[in-house]
């Protein structure tokens, strides 16, 4: 969330931010309801004190006591006033995106995405390459009919030495992690509005939540929303930071919108499965920890010795809440491109000042902390793994690193 008082120092910053981020905030009518806010704040306490003052001298001057019936019912009418300004000055508050790194690209969309550097070699087949959907359905490792029949279609099964081989893929991302100083979580895979809001999930991505009828509640599409959400309204020590937490979940996501992209395959699905990393730090240090977790998100593609490259997202590639982003994506071989398998998000105090989460200094100070957002591996790493490492006999290998949790090193139908 955009601190009020920065806007009110800045409207014009503000006002080029939301239009390159194609924002419709009225940023003019918002400063006029919060200036609205400022004078009733003033004559409601000047009220108020009027009141107290006159309170004491109902006993001795009768007339006082209908000057403090009159001031009730004027107080009555400016805190009236007052909470329908607030109540639009929140909305649109709720509605206005992070501010932008200067270096992010211009762009309108995942087209315009900018890569950054490559790693590893394209591999080279004497044998035409399988998209992962075929290649899961022939080794009976991937079902997305009974996926289809059980649930709906965007639901899938991992069988087998392929749910083995997620599983595998799952525990040894979150075993490199816990190795790199991130403490492991396992949390609810459900949340109430208030988390998902305090996230930046809600209002700008309303329509990708499940919500359960007659509760509060709606499945997570994140572990971020979980850990971020778990020190809402504390005040943490700054000399504890940063905090590294780290949480392998089920997501659940609607996918609305999605129509005309890729969904060949379980790429895009409504239930998939990530280790997720999340930082909080202090403001100052968080280039430097969300270049470190870009640093573990290539690190554990390099181990799986998986070709791919990194993209700085383009201003209509990233959302909302978003200040700075990477993408990592995999080279598909059976797909014949690149494909997104992580992201990696330097979130600022956006979530933070939602969720009312502060760090205090040793001298009493306090601010806000930063949180960096960013995936570890998901399901679409598999994926990747399958189309990468097929062979031409159909089976496909299992990269080295992963052995030793699967037991075998070898798929086969």
């Amino acid at each position: 969330m955009i601190d009020i008082r920065f806007l009110r120092e800045n409207p014009d910053l503000v006002k080029a931010n939301c239009r390159r981020r194609g924002c419709r905030v009225d940023i003019d009518r918002l400063l006029a309801d919060d200036a609205t806010c400022l004078a009733l704040l003033r004559e409601i306490e000047d009220l108020r004190a009027q009141r107290n003052r006159l309170s004491k001298e109902c006993r001795d001057r009768p007339e006082a006591r209908e000057q403090v019936r009159e001031i009730k019912d004027s107080l009555s009418e400016k805190e009236g006033l007052l909470a329908a300004a607030r109540d639009r000055t929140d909305q649109a508050l709720a509605w206005l995106p992070n501010l932008l790194a200067d270096d992010v690209p211009d762009g309108g969309g995942d087209r315009e995405n900018l890569p950054l550097h490559e790693y590893g070699d394209k591999p080279e087949f004497d044998f035409r390459p399988l998209p992962h959907e075929a290649l899961g359905e022939r080794l009976g490792i991937i079902d997305t009919v009974r996926g289809a029949k059980v649930a709906q279609s965007g639901f899938y099964y991992w069988a087998g030495q392929g749910a083995q081989l997620a599983s595998a893929l799952f525990f040894w991302a979150q075993r490199e992690l816990i190795g790199r100083g991130f403490k492991l979580f396992m949390t609810p895979c459900l949340a109430k509005e208030e988390t998902l809001f305090g996230t930046g999930y809600l209002p700008f991505f309303k329509d990708q939540t499940y919500r359960i009828e007659g509760e509060d509640l709606s499945l997570i599409g994140t572990s971020e929303q979980t850990l971020v959400g778990y020190h809402a309204g504390e005040t943490l020590p700054a000399s504890e930071l940063p905090l590294r937490y780290t949480a392998f979940t089920p997501c659940f996501r609607t996918e609305a919108g999605s129509y005309g992209k890729e969904t060949r395959g379980i790429f895009r699905v409504h239930q998939f499965h990530k280790v997720e990393q999340i930082v909080f730090c202090r403001p100052e240090d968080s280039p430097l920890y969300h270049a470190q977790c870009q640093e573990n998100e290539e690190y554990l593609m390099q181990a799986l010795r998986l070709p791919y490259r990194v993209v700085d997202i383009c201003v209509g590639d990233l959302g909302a809440p978003g200040y700075k982003k990477y993408d990592i994506e995999a080279w598909f071989a059976g797909y014949g491109d690149y494909r997104e398998v992580t992201s990696n998000t330097n979130l600022t105090d956006f979530q933070t000042r939602r969720l009312a989460i502060r760090c205090r200094e040793e001298d009493g100070g306090r601010d806000f902390p930063h949180t960096i957002s960013a995936t570890a591996v998901t399901d679409r790493v598999v994926c990747a793994i399958l189309e990468y490492y097929q062979q031409a006999d159909g089976s496909v290998v299992v990269p080295e690193v992963l052995r030793p949790f699967t037991g075998f090193d070898r798929i086969r139908a």
